[in-house]
């Protein structure tokens, strides 16, 4: 069983695809029969990312894109249409950050772009060829964990994730009229060893990651049962603490509690009993 939207001969596009979980999804869609076109903007990674799909048989075309630019985006979609009805849009790529409060402007301003509005540049320019076709159709955003529990630190990429949460989620309301023939999906990827994970100085795989294709092959099975919410444990947390994580963190409105209360020092103790609650 799998998505109606993953099927031979059609066409799917997975940004930030020439790594990663990008290019895990790749190939795990070329797999399934898709012809793939995955974009990013490092050009020496997209060209040894392409050349590894070669090798597994897929059909794939890479395409030089920097999602932050709309007329990049809109371009991809009008390469990717001339190769197929396009059933897949995965708007994957996405920037780390490391941004605070006081980061100048312009860092914000890349970060925002790149990992909220580079989804809604490919959201508008898939979405109306979707809409037109009659064949079933996925648009998979890649969100963060950060985005729904806002851990201090990284605040310009905890924002253009909450975001990107935001938009994924009205999105798949506006989608409601067409009676589940596109559906929308949130991956929440736990702990994973990507490209990003280096950058951040870890050289090799922590034991507790996840590899891209841990990551891809749990989303799979959450897109066979249209999951909107695909929350992705590691292999250091498991999907309940996330879930109790989540809901500490929504109990901050209801409970009247000061905002990111698990990091707050009064609340420490409440939150370590909650937590060691069955």
């Amino acid at each position: 069983m799998t998505h109606p939207a993953i099927r031979p001969d059609h066409v799917a596009v997975v940004t930030g695809g020439a790594s990663g979980i990008g290019l895990a999804a790749a190939q795990a869609l070329g797999r399934a029969g898709m012809r793939v076109v995955i974009a990013d903007r490092d050009d020496a990674a997209l060209g040894a990312g392409a050349e590894a799909l070669l090798a597994e048989g897929v059909t794939v075309q890479a395409v030089l894109t920097d999602v932050s630019k709309e007329d990049e985006v809109q371009a991809l979609a009008d390469e990717a249409a001339a190769l197929g009805p396009v059933s897949v849009l995965m708007n994957n790529a996405g920037r780390q950050g490391g941004e605070g409060l006081g980061a100048p402007a312009a860092a914000w301003r890349e970060t925002i772009a790149t990992n909220l509005f580079g989804p809604l540049y490919g959201i508008q320019a898939f979405l109306p060829e979707m809409r037109a076709a009659d064949h079933p159709c996925a648009i998979i955003n890649t969100g963060s964990k950060q985005g729904i529990t806002l851990p201090p630190g990284d605040t310009a990429y905890n924002t253009s994730k909450a975001g990107l949460k935001a938009l994924t989620e009205s999105l798949a309301h506006d989608l409601l009229d067409t009676d589940g023939r596109i559906t929308a999906h949130l991956l929440i990827p736990g702990f994973t060893f990507t490209g990003l994970t280096r950058a951040a100085g870890q050289a090799e795989k922590p034991e507790a990651a996840w590899t891209p294709e841990e990551v891809v092959a749990f989303m799979m099975q959450a897109l066979d049962r249209q999951d909107f919410y695909i929350l992705c444990p590691d292999n250091d947390v498991s999907r309940e603490t996330d879930v109790k994580r989540m809901t500490w963190a929504l109990g901050d409105i209801t409970e009247n509690r000061p905002a990111l209360s698990r990091w707050h020092p009064d609340h420490a103790e409440a939150f370590k009993a909650f937590m060691a609650r069955g």
